[in-house]
């Protein structure tokens, strides 16, 4: 997460909306390490980032940043990085990149905009289908960042699986 927060935000041309790669180490989190330790190292993450430290993209960090529109995308990060590593964890059998990716979509897209973007609009004091619509430029970097996190999921699991299945516990 910190590493990625280095990636300069890309601005999407048309909106003129920063896409920032943040979201892919949650996906990482989730579908490498499982939902436990995945969920526990964003929670690790967002109380360095609290105590100040600048691991957000654009070098942001401190207690504030918890309080702004974007606030419900962090504390969604956790949320989003256990549904991937429980669901990673749940079909790792049959695993391949087209179930990774549909799994990081679920978590990384579903799951973070369901927190996400009900914070955005009570801070923000925007209708949710305007918080809806102004998220709606991100979805194709998101999607972008689903797939290179499926692929990258699928080849770790293959040369050095992290993720034990309960059955094999």
């Amino acid at each position: 997460m910190a590493a990625l927060a280095v990636f300069p935000p890309i601005v999407l041309p048309v909106v003129g909306v920063p896409v920032t790669a943040q979201s892919l180490g949650v996906m990482l989190a989730g579908g490498v390490l499982g939902a436990r330790r995945g969920a526990l190292s964003i929670v690790l993450f967002l109380a360095l980032v609290a105590m100040g430290l600048p691991l957000l993209s654009g070098g942001r960090g401190g207690i504030a940043v918890f309080l702004g529109p974007t606030a419900g995308y962090m504390a969604g990060w956790v949320f989003a990085a256990l549904v991937i590593g429980f669901l990673v964890e749940r079909f790792w059998g049959g695993l391949n990149t087209l179930k990774a990716f549909v799994i990081c979509a679920v978590g990384g897209i579903v799951v973070l905009y369901a927190i996400g973007i009900p914070w955005s609009a009570a801070v923000s004091e925007i209708s949710m289908s305007a918080a809806f619509i102004g998220s709606l430029p991100f979805l194709i970097g998101d999607l972008i960042k689903c797939y290179i996190a499926a692929v990258v999921i699928v080849t770790v699991k293959r040369s050095y699986p992290i993720i034990v299945p309960a059955a094999h516990v």
